[in-house]
């Protein structure tokens, strides 16, 4: 009995080792955990930011050899669209001059900014790869968990395709970092955040972004922040607006509904007339694809749309009830929504960002879009300046006067060096400035390609100070167009406003356009 137990016994072993020999040996297995599956699918999606700008202030030029005046900088980025379309965080691109992207293949590009919104801490910037980038995964952040297993993605210290590990710690945490910048609603994570990780992504096991990381916590070792992802996907679909990138309005406005299980963008409204209606959309519908992409939520929705050719009919999908429909959308027809429902009023903004006058405002960068041109009105006139001084510029009603017409040399100028066509102000936008500002021109026209054009002023805009003066009209444009002092500026400041509500800033490189 004990011998036949004995022998079943040796055969068993045989025949499991003979069978284990014939399989292929994985030595790898045990070691790839859902960790590292993780971090394999999302490097690819995962770009590296290094930025350069001057020494502006003589504060700090002077840590500065005079012939290396250079600050720099470093970030992270996340591909949203396979065209090079890349989030990351507002300050990691504030006021610089040369944003450098490199792929996770060593590829290294320029990149230039397309939008941003300072008071969330969030830009979108654009290379032109010369293949299809891979866009990321994106989870939601609407079910997270305590002590969920989380890991972040990030340009650690210059240490490109950095990956660190933790949990996620708290959520709904309000940071202040300093009198201009706060946070609300982060996710709190021991994942360490290092100078560098900023604008990179905080992902689950799934490898799905769940946030942007944004902030560390420099008294304390393993505290870092994240803004929630869902929170920065509505900002990302202002930012990345089609009518205000590109002044083609689809007239939606919708909702996404986030879970654990489901993504969903629900039409909430329909501008009357505009391409939207024209192709029957109805209240209610869920869009689930456009020209073929999925359409999660309205980032999704405005990426889908982003550089499509006006009169293009783009197939688009919703769910109606129980039943999917084909709709035949017609990009750019119907009439125009003044905004898109889908988002706020945003304002341009040149190749360097600057720091905006208001903390809330979002900014865009340079567009073609047309505004119609609007019927000159009554210029106000400068009061008198004292001799030797500059002209100190005051509202009036008084009519233009004879050099203001055609051939007016600070006209003509502003034309030939800046491309852009000045009028005087009407009556709704000077009731809109009335109390704020002293003064102001409509921007009519933009010739395309003009150095206007690159730094992001737009038909329709009105400007309120130019160079240095804060306050603006004929005379004074006269004054900053003189052609000695133009020979002797290289970057005129401005300010100017947008629909009445949109505020920017920005600076006109006008050292390629001097003849």
């Amino acid at each position: 009995m004990y011998g036949s137990i004995l022998r079943t016994t040796l055969v068993a072993i045989v025949f499991t080792a003979s069978l284990s020999s014939a399989l292929p040996a994985d030595p790898q297995g045990p070691r790839v955990t859902p960790l590292v599956k993780a971090v394999q699918q999302c490097r690819q999606s995962v770009v590296n930011i290094h930025t350069e700008r001057s020494a502006d202030s003589e504060k700090e030029a002077r840590f500065f050899s005079p012939k290396s005046r250079k600050i720099t900088g470093m970030g992270t980025g996340i591909v949203i669209d396979e065209r090079g379309y890349i989030a990351t965080n507002y300050h990691v691109i504030q006021n610089m001059d040369l944003i450098l992207v490199t792929l996770h293949d060593g590829t290294s590009m320029e990149a230039r900014p397309v939008s941003f919104d300072r008071k969330h801490d969030l830009a979108v910037i654009q290379v032109s790869p010369e293949q299809p980038l891979t866009v990321m995964s994106f989870g939601t952040s609407s079910d997270l968990m305590i002590a969920e297993t989380v890991f972040a993605v990030g340009n650690a210290y210059g240490y490109e395709h950095t990956i660190t590990s933790g949990i996620i710690s708290a959520i709904a945490r309000n940071v202040e970092v300093d009198e201009t910048q706060s946070y609300e609603n982060l996710i709190q994570t021991d994942a360490s955040i290092n100078p560098g990780n900023s604008g990179g992504p905080l992902l689950n096991l799934n490898g799905d972004v769940i946030g942007i990381n944004v902030a560390m916590h420099g008294a304390a070792q393993r505290i870092g922040f994240a803004i929630p992802i869902d929170d920065a996907r509505r900002v990302l679909a202002r930012l990345m607006s089609v009518e205000q990138l590109e002044g083609i309005p689809h007239g939606l406005e919708t909702t996404d509904i986030k879970t654990a299980n489901e993504s969903r963008l629900i039409v909430n409204q329909i501008v009357p007339g505009s391409a939207a209606d024209l192709c029957g959309i109805q209240r209610g519908d869920v869009i689930r694809s456009v020209r073929g992409v999925r359409v999660a939520d309205g980032t999704d929705l405005e990426r889908s749309l982003l550089g499509q050719p006006v009169g293009k009919v783009v197939d688009l999908v919703v769910q109606r009830g129980d039943q999917e429909r084909t709709l035949h959308f017609t990009v750019g027809i119907g009439r125009p929504s003044g905004a898109s429902a889908s988002t706020t009023a945003v304002s341009q903004q040149a190749t360097r960002p600057q720091q905006s006058s208001r903390p809330s405002e979002t900014v865009t960068a340079e567009t073609s879009a047309a505004t119609p041109t609007l019927p000159a009105l009554p210029l106000p006139q400068p009061a008198a300046a004292p001799a030797g001084k500059t002209p100190s510029l005051q509202v009036s009603q008084s009519t233009p006067s004879a050099d203001q017409a055609a051939g007016d040399p600070g006209l003509d100028r502003a034309w030939e060096l800046l491309g852009i066509r000045l009028t005087p102000i009407d009556d709704r936008d000077r009731a809109l400035i009335a109390g704020r500002y002293k003064g102001g021109m409509k921007v009519a026209l933009v010739r395309s390609g003009s150095v206007a054009s690159r730094f992001g002023i737009r038909n329709g805009d009105v400007l309120l100070g130019l160079d240095s003066f804060e306050t603006f009209n004929s005379e004074s444009l006269r004054f900053i167009m003189d052609e000695s002092r133009i020979q002797k500026t290289t970057v005129m400041p401005f300010l100017l406003i947008r629909q009445g509500v949109g505020m920017m800033e920005g600076r006109l490189d006008i050292r390629n356009a001097r003849r």
